[in-house]
């Protein structure tokens, strides 16, 4: 009986172990857990979405058999990717692609222009709309938000932008993404919480507490159900 009950015990143990090994192996290689924080991809993603990303869809380290087993892809435009922002590392930030490498874009009365063709953008989001049909009138402005460019992607190097155009620091401001800052492809939203920007940019031990209170009380009533398990396009 004290045999059965020492091997019962290891099986557990066992199991335990090898979930643990799993979830690691999957957190830090596979999927990762990622929030927004601010509103610059508005209104595709909110503040509050909780995102599960991609991380070895873009891994450029795969062998020619990991290639031929598990579905990798190349960067495209209009993917949704998690990114070490250039200028602080320890950050991350999360942009839509616009930019291919050799590419010339350019942004002229808000429209974006790719080799001098206009892209059609269903989800962008303007604070202030443009003022008008793109070319019927002469864009004066300095600001980056209005007239861009042209500029031409590095090889290596992506252009990105978020899709809340008036409200977003992107690659219109500090540069090019380099391709080895590219963590992952945004997958689909898990969790969506109707949380305000000052709950996500308050640091410290209490203001966590705080949070975890908060989310308690406020689960179901804050929960946005209906954006849950929503593909990210």
């Amino acid at each position: 009986m004290a045999d059965f009950a020492k091997s019962t015990a290891r099986e557990y143990f066992e199991s335990i172990v090898i979930a643990v090994i799993l979830a690691l192996f999957i957190r830090t290689f596979i999927v990762q857990a990622f929030k927004i924080p601010t509103g610059s991809m508005e209104e595709n993603l909110l503040i509050g979405d909780h995102l599960l990303v991609n991380k070895f869809v873009f891994d450029p380290s795969a062998t020619a058999l990991e290639r031929a087993l598990l579905p990798l892809g190349d960067v495209e435009r209009d993917d949704v990717v998690v990114f070490k922002y250039p200028e602080q590392p320890e950050r991350d930030f999360i942009k839509r692609v616009i930019g291919l490498p050799g590419e010339t874009v350019e942004v002229r009365d808000k429209k974006v222009y790719i080799d001098g063709r206009m892209l059609d953008e269903p989800f962008v989001h303007y604070i202030d709309a443009p003022a008008g049909p793109p070319g019927v009138h002469e864009t004066t402005s300095f600001d980056v938000r209005e007239r861009y460019g042209p500029v031409t992607v590095p090889p290596g190097e992506y252009f990105v932008m978020g899709d809340n155009r008036d409200n977003s620091e992107d690659s219109r401001y500090w540069g090019f993404l380099p391709r080895e800052n590219i963590k992952g492809k945004a997958l689909l939203i898990y969790w969506s919480y109707e949380a305000g920007r000052e709950d996500y940019e308050e640091a410290g031990a209490v203001a966590t507490v705080q949070r975890l209170a908060s989310v308690f009380v406020h689960f179901f009533t804050r929960t946005r159900w209906d954006r849950m398990f929503r593909p990210i396009r």
